[in-house]
């Protein structure tokens, strides 16, 4: 199994969002013929949001990187999993679905170690 790139989202409504990003990864792995290529978690409630994690392969958003080619370089963002996050937020810009989301390690590993 491929390494898995973990991204927290934070949601005001966990049903509408988390149904708009399965259906998007859905439809990027049926792009990039992969199967498998990404999991949800649960969410948890506090402060009025809902958060939960994303796992998404790193094999899915390489094949993604290749198939957009420039275009996928010049996305806003350091890194593959910054590029991909613009990516997957610029695709699901709606006003329905408020959410917010974050590499997972990034957030985990915070310079001042408050996590």
């Amino acid at each position: 199994m491929s390494a898995r790139i973990n991204i927290n989202v934070s949601a005001i409504d966990y049903d509408k969002t988390s149904k708009a990003i399965a259906h998007k990864l859905t439809l990027l792995e049926e792009m990039v013929h992969e199967e498998d290529g990404f999991a949800m978690t649960d969410s948890e409630f506090a402060f009025g949001w809902h958060f939960f994690v994303v796992g998404v392969n790193r094999s899915l958003i390489e094949k993604l990187a290749e198939q957009m080619g420039s275009d996928f370089e010049q996305l806003k963002g350091k890194g593959m999993e910054k590029k991909f996050l613009t990516w997957i937020a610029k695709n699901m810009q709606n006003k329905e679905h408020r959410f917010k989301l974050a590499i997972k390690e990034e957030m985990e590993s915070s310079k001042f170690g408050i996590f």
